[in-house]
Order: structure tokens, then sequence, then C-alpha cells
């Protein structure tokens, strides 16, 4: 069968950070370069929970990789170094270098807070050809931070992010249009964008080992064996991706609102609302990748009259607890003047990417917050209570995220068994 490729007339580039955490501190601490450097939880002799937030190229030889327990990092390489997430640090930067790529398009989507995509469609007179724009790109991250990017090139964000993995660190790969299907076809099957650990797994036992294998299948077999995915991911292993680098407009705020059927003059049933209302937008902001700074509380009583009442926090969180204490702080003193509530709602703003949540198996108790990033919004003066309920609201949002609504707060089942 011939090799047809479905290349679209475009210049999409995929630039992701290298070891991104990592390599700040070793920039940061002249020290740490050349040596294993692991970010995340605090080990503790081998004996801590969490897990790596991001090893450098160094500590990655040991075999230590994102998302693994810090025990079994520290069991790999008990020499390296070990340090906690300095979000604030890391945003500093991310700061820095989407405003380079903002230099070079005027459509760039920021994907997390070391990565984005740029559609730079139409700039070569600009900044010459593709290979010449990711390579300007890398040499001014490299002078404006000090910092080294993996830039990837094609017509489509799927070839682009694949090529942008392929030669780390510091790497610049160019698929030329019309070359898709050559490009892709002799890559392992988890190179490919949107194939997960389980589709991987289905696709092998049916004999599909390369990209190449599911581009040259028929697209009914694909479709048979793994659903409507199937469809995409045959697109994809041929190049088709008409998808568009979307600007991400910065969000402002995260938040929701509850009208009340009848007006309320029952305090404790509108602090459950509040409760109900953050634990929603914490999941929420969890699963986006992004942390506020500011909590807001809207009221309104049965009057329509309307109020916000806001805090601005010492730093970045996305931690219910946090919220909801300064939520119902703002609303005991609220002064109502003996009105009812009509409606309540709470939002966080001051928004900034942090990263991806990612829920990991563990013990029902275990510390699953520590090693979490962002964990440096905690308050020096915590009590073992506070530390304990952000424990089981990781776990609480871990059974939300594969029971859905069938797992919920004692405090709002009411009388019910």
């Amino acid at each position: 069968m011939e090799k047809r490729s479905y290349a679209l007339n475009r210049v999409i580039l995929h630039v992701d950070m290298d070891a991104f955490f990592a390599s700040i501190e070793q920039k940061d601490n002249p020290s740490y370069r050349g040596r294993p450097v692991i970010v995340g939880a605090d080990p503790k002799g081998g004996r801590g929970r969490g897990v790596v937030s991001t090893a450098s190229y160094e500590a990655r030889k040991y075999g230590i990789h994102s998302a693994m327990p810090i025990s079994q990092a520290y069991a790999l390489c008990p020499n390296g170094i070990y340090v906690r997430p300095r979000m604030e640090r890391y945003i500093e930067e991310s700061k820095k270098i989407m405003s380079i790529l903002g230099e070079f398009s005027p459509i760039v989507e920021q994907i997390s807070i070391d990565e984005a995509f740029l559609d730079c469609t139409g700039t070569e007179r600009l900044f010459g050809e593709p290979i010449e724009i990711g390579r300007k790109i890398k040499e001014k991250i490299k002078k404006k931070t000090s910092l080294t990017a993996s830039v990837g090139i094609g017509s489509s964000k799927s070839v682009a992010k694949i090529a942008s993995d392929l030669r780390k660190p510091n790497g610049l790969t160019y698929c030329p249009p019309g070359k898709e299907m050559d490009f892709l076809y002799n890559l392992e099957l988890y190179r490919l964008w949107g194939a997960g650990k389980k589709t991987i797994e289905k696709l092998k036992k049916s004999g599909y080992n390369r990209i190449g294998d599911i581009a040259m299948a028929d697209i009914k077999e694909i479709v048979s064996l793994l659903g409507k995915n199937g469809m995409l991911l045959w697109q994809l292993s041929r190049g088709i991706d008409p998808r568009p680098v979307e600007p991400l407009s910065p969000r402002k705020s995260i938040g929701r609102e509850v009208t009340y059927q009848r007006d309320l003059d029952d305090i404790e049933l509108v602090e459950k609302t509040i409760m109900r209302i953050v634990d929603f937008i914490a999941f929420e902001m969890r699963k986006r990748g992004i942390k506020g700074k500011k909590v807001i509380l809207k009221i309104r009583l049965e009057d329509f009259s309307t109020f916000t009442r806001g805090k601005t926090l010492n730093c970045y969180t996305d931690s219910s607890r946090i919220i909801r204490e300064t939520a119902i702080e703002k609303f005991r003193n609220f002064d109502r003047s003996g009105k009812k509530v009509r409606l309540i709602g709470v939002s966080v703003s001051e928004l900034v990417f942090w990263e991806t949540y990612q829920p990991r198996q563990g013990a029902l108790f275990e510390n699953l917050y520590e090693g979490f990033i962002g964990s440096n919004e905690k308050k020096n003066n915590e009590t073992p209570n506070d530390k304990l309920n952000d424990k089981l609201q990781d776990v609480l949002e871990e059974m939300k995220l594969r029971y859905g609504d069938a797992i919920d707060r004692a405090i709002f089942l009411n009388n019910k068994k």
C-alpha cells in the first residue's frame, strides 16, 4: 500500500523546556550543575512519601523519572540532591519563556508551565525557514534564561509534539510537509500523542507495534478494536491532525454560585453550600493544572443587594481547605443586617498554570499531598488536623475520579443512611 501523506500547509512548533524545574535549580545553584537533582517530596532517608516532580538528566541516568515514588528514587540514587519545589520561581521563568515565544508568533497556546505550541505559518519572511525559526527560538531562550528547550516542527500539533521529544535534551527536530508518514512510520506506539497505556497494550496484543502499523491498517480494524478513539489514532498515525493552535486567553477566575429556591436564614446550610462549591472549584483547579491567589465570596441578599468580599493569600493554592476557610471567614464577618441569603458564590482569581493533577494509588491515609507541586502554600503554623484534612481531600478527589458523584462528604448526607 502506498504511504500517502496528508500534510497541511502549516508551520507548527512545539517548544518543551528540558527538565524545567531541575534545570532552574541547577541554574540558581551552580554547585548542583552536572549532578543528579531530584525535585519533589522529601525522601527522608528512603522513608519519605510523595513523588518525584522533575529529575535532571543526570538523575535520569539512574532510572529516575517524574511521578516515581520518592522512596524508590532515593533507593536508586541516595547521593542525589533532593530539593522541594519552588513554584513561584518556576512561574517567574515560565513567564519569561512565554514572552519570548510571543515575539515569534501572535498565536501561542501554552499547555503547561513549561511547554507551548506556536503557529508560525506565514512568518518565514520575518524569521526564515521553519528550522531557522526553531533555532532562533532556542537561542533566545538560552540567552535570556540560560535554560535549554527542545523544539519540534511539523505541519500539525501532534507531529510537532512528537518531534520535540525525539532528541531531548536541547533538541531540534523538523518533519517537512509531505513526509509525515515516513517520519512517524517506525516510531514506537508510546510516541503517538493520545495513545494511553491501556490503548497501547490493546494494540500490541493485536499485533500493532509501531505507529506505521496503525497507519497501514484498514481503518475499520482500528475502529473495531478501539471504538471511536480508533478513528482519531488512525488519523494521527498518518499525520492527519487539523486541530488549530488556540491561544488561551488568560483565565481570570474560576468559580461557581448557587441561587436558593427560597431565601435562607440557615447559616449552617449556607456554609455547607460554600463547602460544596469550594470542593468543586478545588477539584477543577487541580484537573486543569491551575492555582490561584485571591478568594472572592459573593453574597446576594433577599432584597437583591449584592456584595463581594475578597482576600489575597500569601501564595498560590488549590487547597480546598485554605479556600474554604477563607470563604467561610469572609461570610461570618459579613454583616447581613438580619437579611436572608438569596445567592452565595465563591471564586478564585489571579490564576497561574501550575501542573496537571495526576492522582496516584496509595494507602488511604498516605500523605498524598506531600510532594504535590505547590505544597509550599501551606503555612508554618499548620495543625495536625489541617494536614489530615488535606490528606483526606486528596483521597476524596482520587475516589471521585474513579467513582464519580457516588462519593461525597458525610456532612452532605444529612439524615440519609
